[in-house]
């Protein structure tokens, strides 16, 4: 029996990756110092592997994303892309972030979450003039250099059905018009593989999880009828992930595939197995360790579904992952200061590959009694880790308490004349960049180098210039900047019982973002207050509405690491009751504006839509509602939703019953607008003007063009200005000038109103 895995993290160990390639943004190192920092990732990467599986990979490494590696492969760059005059590397990255160069200015492409996770992939745009052929020798160079290695690995290629569904087509064409051109060009690609001595291709295509129509399944059995007719000596794996294959399975096991990659974690895979069988010359990859939790494998448990595959299909069998290893940290052997009695409950993606390996060895009758009563006495030890006065609060919730009065059009009123607004109110999501200096006050503090007075006497500086920038710049409702948080919802985990914290725990969330995921570790609570201070002080400076901040609680369930052996609903249901609190207490400090975000709403929607309503919707709304319910018609409630596609799940945000919503809009050319009309959405809109995740300046005329094209689609009154997500991330010079682009934009079309 072989071992094997669908994706290992690409970031390094240390977030090497990260830092490389930030370098090169800023004109740190060379292109070729980048690259040699890369390869010298990439062969660890494989090293890695190679100590505990079989098959190793080659071609899930990505300097930005993997989507974007399979566009410039084959050729499909955006139109306004294609003339830049810039290398390889730097036309990758225009893509990814945009490009500003004198007169020269071209926007990004569209970033999406990759289906149900926080991952983020760049959309490959499509045109009628694109021709999809074999671009880039990428993958060929990469599978050498393994090679160079002494490691003949598995090649991991996004599959061509997946790419083409999620394309974006900007002109008349659509997917079925390339099917021919994209067989094409795998078929090329698979032919130069295998004559350089690849054995094993796998081709990712997850989204043959979601509900497949009849000219889905035509186009996937047209491109790949094409390719297996022509694949040459290479065997080909068909690798699917984030739940089962129940509408084309059928198809599949009887089309010529060498392998079939399965998810028996989603899903009810195991269900298609013993209905339908495998062919006995299909080598079944049974992806059976959890890639998305962080938690160790129930060895008895997994064994138990296991053992039924193992019997009926004993030597034609791969153990792998359920999904890539992508979406959890690089290795908890980093993790010194985590009490070992909580250490010992984790499997990050380097453990992960222990666990494979154990499980093959039990499967195969090695000595394995030791290894299986190590495992289930932890299993045993955290069975149990209730609170009991969480438990209680939660169970003593009423229909009433998630239910606000008086309604969205009242209260409208009431804040009208409360807030006194004008026309066409400015704003930003919440956070400001994080300097230098602001870093380093937080690790001072962390590392005892000065005192928790001196910590937030710092922060309350930085409030203070924030204010007063804001203030400047002519800004209507504001913010105090978030200088005091280090990630939205790791500052949250912190303030609150129930979490365990990493230090190198980092996921990559976009290129070089990343992210640490708290985790969840027992049931959770709020014992004092966690913004007011700092909110209230921002209050105190200015005579203009300061928004409270909170994150919402089911995006601090989706970005955590969530328990095992209790529900995500009633984890959403305590998240929920904890913000209330810190609602409520806001309210009493007179903070008369309180942003609740749930940027993550869409990303533990099922992928079936039969499933969204009964197993996510009808608890992950409601637990919003409860967040917000007790409050004061006076006091507005805001959220915001970021690089997600919302429009079909518009009506259920609605009934989040927030007064205002901001979304992510520039990336996708404000797309959602359409789905807001006809909708009839009554909740104040702010689709955000311009992409803050690129560097570049957008003009004055461009953000009113934008605010113009809004007010085409939404009713003045209910329409608010901000960027399309938080300033975090990006420089103080960037952020000044667009801002203030922003707000003369806003003047000049409030004034032609």
């Amino acid at each position: 029996m072989k071992t094997t895995i669908v994706g290992f993290p690409r970031i390094g160990r240390n977030r090497e990756l990260k830092f490389l390639i930030e370098r090169y943004f800023k004109k740190e190192i060379s292109l070729e110092e980048l690259n040699t920092g890369t390869r010298e990732l990439r062969i660890d990467h494989l090293k890695i592997q190679a100590k505990y599986i079989d098959m190793v990979n080659v071609g899930d490494f990505s300097l930005y994303d993997g989507m974007l590696d399979t566009s410039l492969m084959l050729g499909v760059i955006p139109a306004r892309h294609r003339n830049l005059n810039l290398n390889k590397e730097d036309l990758y990255f225009a893509i990814a972030k945009g490009y500003q160069d004198g007169d020269i200015d071209v926007k990004a492409s569209a970033m999406k979450k990759w289906f149900n996770t926080n991952y983020h992939y760049i959309t490959p745009e499509i045109d009628d003039e694109t021709e999809i052929k074999l671009s880039d020798d990428k993958i060929f160079n990469e599978f050498l250099e393994a090679k160079s290695e002494n490691i003949t690995a598995k090649v991991i290629l996004q599959g061509p059905f997946t790419f083409l569904k999620l394309a974006k087509y900007t002109g008349q064409k659509s997917a079925s018009d390339f099917i021919a051109s994209i067989a094409d060009a795998y078929i090329q690609i698979i032919k130069k593989l295998s004559d350089i001595g690849c054995e094993w291709i796998q081709l990712d295509e997850p989204y043959l999880v979601t509900d497949l129509q009849k000219r889905d399944i035509m186009l996937f059995r047209r491109i790949y009828d094409q390719i297996l007719t022509n694949k040459a000596t290479t065997k080909i794996l068909l690798q699917t992930y984030f739940g089962d294959i129940r509408d084309i399975y059928q198809d599949i096991i009887k089309m010529k595939f060498d392998g079939l990659g399965l998810d028996f974690v989603e899903g009810n895979t195991l269900r298609l197995i013993r209905e339908y069988g495998v062919p006995q010359d299909m080598k079944l990859f049974v992806g059976i360790i959890n890639g998305k939790n962080i938690w160790r494998c129930d060895y008895l448990k997994t064994l138990s579904k296991l053992h039924y595959i193992y019997e009926k299909i004993v030597g034609n069998l791969v153990l792998t992952t359920s999904c890539s290893l992508l979406h959890v940290p690089y290795s908890k052997t980093l993790e010194t200061h985590i009490p070992d009695y909580e250490l010992e409950r984790l499997a990050f993606a380097e453990e992960k590959l222990l666990e494979i390996n154990d499980l093959r060895n039990i499967l195969c009758d090695y000595d394995a009694s030791q290894i299986l009563h190590e495992n289930a006495t932890i299993i045993d030890k955290y069975k149990n880790s209730g609170s009991m006065e969480v438990m209680l609060r939660v169970d003593s919730i009423k229909d009433s308490d998630y239910i606000r009065t008086p309604n969205r059009a009242k209260r409208r009123t009431i804040q009208n004349e409360s807030l006194k607004l004008p026309l066409l109110p400015t704003t930003t999501i919440g956070s400001f960049p994080q300097t230098k200096d602001v870093r380093i006050n937080r690790a001072n503090y962390k590392a005892g180098k000065i005192t928790k007075e001196e910590y937030d006497n710092n922060i309350k500086g930085y409030i203070k210039n924030c204010i007063e920038l804001q203030e400047k710049l002519g800004i209507d409702v504001l913010v105090h900047g978030e200088f005091e948080r280090n990630d939205m919802v790791e500052f949250f985990g912190e303030n609150l019982n129930g979490f365990l914290f990493t230090k190198f725990g980092w996921v990559q969330s976009y290129g070089t973002r990343c992210v640490k995921p708290p985790i969840i570790s027992a049931d959770i609570s709020r014992e004092k207050p966690i913004t007011v201070e700092m909110s209230k002080y921002a209050q105190s400076l200015t005579d203009k509405p300061v928004k409270g901040m909170l994150t919402g609680p089911i995006t601090i369930l989706n970005w955590s690491f969530p328990r095992e052996g209790i529900s995500l609903r009633a984890i959403a249901l305590q998240l929920a009751l904890a913000v209330r609190d810190e609602v409520l207490d806001l309210e009493k400090n007179g903070i008369k504006i309180i942003q609740i975000d749930e940027a993550a709403l869409r990303e533990k929607l099922p992928i079936r839509k039969s499933d969204w309503e009964s197993k996510y919707l009808s608890w992950a709304i409601p637990a919003f509602r409860l967040t917000h319910s007790g409050v004061k018609p006076e006091t507005q409630i805001h959220t915001h939703m970021c690089y997600s596609e919302f429009d079909d799940i518009i009506k259920p945000i609605d009934k989040m019953d927030a007064d205002v919503i901001t979304f992510e809009a520039s990336r996708s050319s404000l797309e959602i607008l359409k789905s807001l009309k006809r909708a009839k959405f009554i909740t104040q809109v702010g689709p955000g003007v311009y992409d803050i995740h690129s560097a570049r300046v957008p003009s004055v005329e461009e953000i009113v063009s934008v605010i113009k094209n809004i007010l085409l689609v939404m009713p003045k009154e209910k329409v608010w200005i901000n960027p399309d997500c938080g300033l975090k991330t990006r420089g103080i010079k960037e952020t000044n000038e667009s801002l203030a682009n922003l707000v003369e934009a806003a003047l000049e079309v409030r004034s032609q109103l």
